[in-house]
């Protein structure tokens, strides 16, 4: 004989099976919810900031127009006057100096065309954090002496394959620009040209620290965006590309004769060539140490030594500046050495790029705390500045 069970015993069967099904399904959604959330801390760790997965082509379009743009804006004074006039001569520093902050410009309208997320855009110019902190401190002390060195290595080039006539004794040239320069009578007053070498020297990085006011304006855009936006391209094609990008910029100076005397494709041809020799330099200390400061002060150091040459050169010698200048052949050769050495000893191997600080992943709400009977607790890691 069967026996019916009470109503009440009934309902409370039926309950406790309810709440044991609700339980496992509570358990099994928190269980998938916190893998998710490992899959997303472990995809976090390892992302970089400043290497996207693809290349941003709309901002880097944008970056172009608005960098080789205001380029040409900003020199359009220098166009409208005559090269040999007072005023060309008065207002050329200040405008290629102002010329050298458009690719910051540019990269700051890129970062939001890109959609880097706000918390992620010093991380992505490597501006911070400087990590890992010895070899960006290093690098940056050597950056301030090597482009000297190269220079100087350049100078020795021309002079060996005999472009360059070198006075290294009475130093002849230096000497004659000096007291060309002084009021009659004055010349005899002179201090030892031997002197005054040696202080143009001591000078150096004073002036390349000083310098890094305006390459910080170039960098910012060149090492700092542009680099990493075309690092999917892979480590050289993104070293070679920026580099050209960066010669082609100069073509409103270049083109009224700067730096190698030819108003022609030549002279942007030269310019183009040296940037991407030095630019591939600079893009290394970039990627060796995820922080854009070693490649501004490098190319403070650069500006600072690039006309050395002056010192040693005999007088009345007028060296071809295409062949002999830092930007030249002389230095594409010394260049090439350096990169030669970086290349043997694995210095350009993406595992040798360091991560930056990697990024702190947010909290994946479990399926209790959507229902709202656990409040989630706020994740330390997780700040405001981290919102797009």
């Amino acid at each position: 004989m069967t026996s019916t069970p009470h109503p009440a015993a009934a309902d409370a069967a039926a309950n406790a099976a309810a709440g044991r099904t609700a339980a496992e399904n509570g358990h099994a959604a928190t269980a998938a919810a916190e893998a998710a959330a490992g899959t997303a801390t472990a995809t976090a760790g390892t992302a970089r900031a400043d290497r996207p997965a693809r290349v941003p082509w709309g901002a880097v379009a944008l970056f172009l127009v608005l960098a080789l743009g205001l380029a040409w804006l900003v020199a359009l004074p220098l166009w409208q006057r005559d090269p040999d006039s007072p005023e060309f001569a008065a207002l050329f520093s200040p405008l290629a100096q102002a010329m050298m902050f458009t690719p910051a410009l540019a990269a700051v309208a890129a970062l939001f065309v890109a959609r880097v997320p706000r918390g992620e855009r010093l991380r992505f110019l490597g501006m911070w954090p400087l990590r890992p902190a010895k070899r960006v401190v290093w690098f940056t002390v050597a950056a301030l002496f090597a482009p000297v060195v190269i220079v100087l290595a350049s100078i020795g080039v021309a002079a060996a394959f005999g472009w360059a006539e070198l006075d290294l004794v009475e130093f002849s040239g230096f000497a004659a620009t000096i007291a060309a320069s002084l009021p009659e009578g004055i010349d005899s007053m002179m201090p030892p040209v031997g002197l005054l070498i040696a202080l143009q020297f001591v000078a150096i990085p004073f002036g390349a620290v000083f310098n890094c006011i305006f390459t910080f304006g170039e960098e910012l855009g060149w090492r700092g965006w542009l680099l990493p936006a075309l690092r999917p391209l892979g480590t050289w094609p993104a070293l070679v590309i920026s580099g050209v990008i960066w010669g082609l910029w100069h073509s409103p100076l270049i083109l009224l004769g700067y730096n190698f005397g030819l108003t022609d494709w030549r002279g942007v041809a030269l310019m183009v060539v040296g940037c991407v020799a030095w630019g591939i330099l600079l893009g290394w200390t970039r990627l060796r140490t995820g922080s854009v400061w070693p490649a501004v002060v490098g190319h403070g150091a650069l500006n600072a030594s690039g006309s050395l040459l002056l010192l040693f050169i005999a007088a009345g010698t007028t060296p071809d500046p295409a062949l002999v200048l830092p930007i030249g052949v002389a230095g594409w050769i010394a260049i090439a050495a350096v990169l030669v050495v970086l290349v043997l000893t694995g210095q350009f191997a993406e595992e040798r790029q360091p991560e930056l600080a990697p990024r702190r992943a947010r909290a994946v709400p479990t399926a209790a705390d959507a229902a709202g009977t656990v409040p989630a607790a706020p994740d330390a890691g997780t700040r405001a500045s981290d919102a797009v």
